[in-house]
């Protein structure tokens, strides 16, 4: 019998500053009914590239790899509200600009290891819907809101892990990366 290899479901991200956060809770407030889960204000980040479940070894690799990303800071904001599909709601997100460099150095980074991201986009999922009683009138409302004009700097990004539970996931950090 072979012994059972134990993994760990993995992503690189960027975290949202706290004063940007609670701009992002009033609009999740403000969001039309739905049924689902508004995203909690501590899971609150932008995934640069999942990677999935990897052993040991693997994230060893991505680890050093990484750190092989140089890139300045910079500044991000955040952009309109929008859903992935108008047919079938299933998340609620806001547009972050500013952030496809960071995400092309991580791919470049990681080339050989994991496919390149065939279409990013840079996106804070604030909510996942099971269900809308109005489809038509949900989006109306979603399209009127106003997301607040925000920037803030991007001062490195993030190796975690997530462990998913019946509460919903949690995420641990396994390494940070400054930028420049």
């Amino acid at each position: 019998m072979g012994r059972e290899v134990s993994t760990k479901r993995v992503f690189v991200c960027i975290d949202i500053p706290e004063q940007v956060k609670e701009k992002i809770k009033e609009v999740q407030k403000n969001l039309p009914a739905f049924v689902g889960k508004k995203t909690e204000f501590e899971n609150l980040h932008l995934t640069l590239k999942f990677l999935g479940h990897l052993e040991k070894r693997k994230i060893e690799e991505v680890k050093k790899r990484l750190e092989k990303v140089r890139m300045k800071k910079f500044e991000a904001s955040l952009g309109p509200l929008g859903v992935f599909s108008e047919q079938f709601i299933r998340i609620v997100w806001i547009k972050i600009f500013g952030c496809d460099a960071l995400q092309k150095a991580v791919d470049d980074s990681l080339k050989g290891l994991f496919e390149p991201e065939a279409r990013f986009m840079s996106h804070l999922t604030i909510a996942r819907v099971k269900k809308v009683d109005n489809r038509n009138s949900f989006l109306e409302e979603l399209r009127k809101m106003e997301v607040p004009k925000i920037s803030f700097e991007v001062d490195c990004f993030r190796l975690k892990e997530s462990v998913l539970n019946p509460e919903g996931p949690r995420y641990f950090g396994m390494k940070i990366y400054p930028l420049e």
